[in-house]
């Protein structure tokens, strides 16, 4: 039986791509770097792949705003093959850049290509974020969160624009929180710097309706390995192989 197999996809300026792929190895599955240019031009296909993620960095150095070209260059040259990953309900996952990327292509919040209905802007502190933080885990069903649910995962961000904001289009669109900035209580707190944005309702990720699709602002590839601090990250990773071998 050949081996599920998760597309990364990177472009430039991205810069997390190969420590996401090694925190899908450890968590026992595997992975492709899949260069978008690659993809545009048909030497490489999403319909190959089971699963895809959009690992963080700066791509296309967030000219014109943070993941807008890479967002962009998904709906205008790859809609066809985007939607039909989509339909085929494989799991999809955007961090920090990514997470960028999957609003601006209109995945996130709601599932529609080419039709942005959220926008992550500028953080309250009006600087880059970098720093260890606490993700309270809702009960929200999520492929990527199973049995997660209650618990509080530690991992760092590195960001300079995270606050979610609705488009007033969706601006009554539900949003389905995923993950929370929690304070060494562990209560979702909007107290910065817990909450290094100044997100709303202290929401640090969300996922669509199926609970296939995730985006978070959180680095969990930097909360991976031994040597890090923590390894709650790797959870996530864990569980994506968990469901790929179903």
């Amino acid at each position: 039986m050949i081996q599920a197999t998760t597309a990364i996809l990177y472009a430039p300026g991205t810069n997390c791509h190969e420590e996401t792929a090694a925190a899908i190895e450890l968590a026992g599955g595997r992975s492709d770097l899949v260069l978008l240019k690659d993809l545009m031009d048909g030497a490489a296909k999403l319909d190959d792949y089971q699963a895809a993620i959009v690992p963080g960095g700066f791509s296309y150095g967030d000219h014109l705003g943070a993941g807008r070209i890479f967002g962009t260059m998904l709906v205008a040259r790859l809609r066809d093959q985007l939607t039909h990953f989509l339909e085929a309900k494989k799991p999809l996952l955007g961090i920090c850049n990514g997470y960028q990327v999957l609003t601006e292509a209109g995945i996130l919040p709601g599932r529609t290509p080419g039709q942005r209905g959220m926008a992550l802007i500028e953080n309250q502190s009006a600087r880059f974020e970098d720093r260890k933080i606490r993700l309270i885990v809702s009960a929200q069903k999520c492929v990527w969160t199973e049995g997660l649910d209650g618990q509080i995962l530690r991992m760092p961000t590195a960001h300079g624009e995270g606050r979610p904001l609705l488009c007033a289009a969706a601006a009554h669109a539900e949003t389905r929180a995923v993950f929370y900035y929690g304070d060494d209580q562990g209560r979702p707190t909007m107290d910065y710097p817990a909450n290094p944005n100044g997100s709303p309702g202290a929401v640090a990720g969300i996922c669509d309706e199926t609970g296939l699709v995730l985006g978070l602002m959180p680095h969990p590839e930097r909360a991976s390995l031994p040597a890090h601090y923590s390894q709650d990250g790797l959870r996530i990773f864990q569980n994506l192989v968990k469901w790929l071998r179903q």
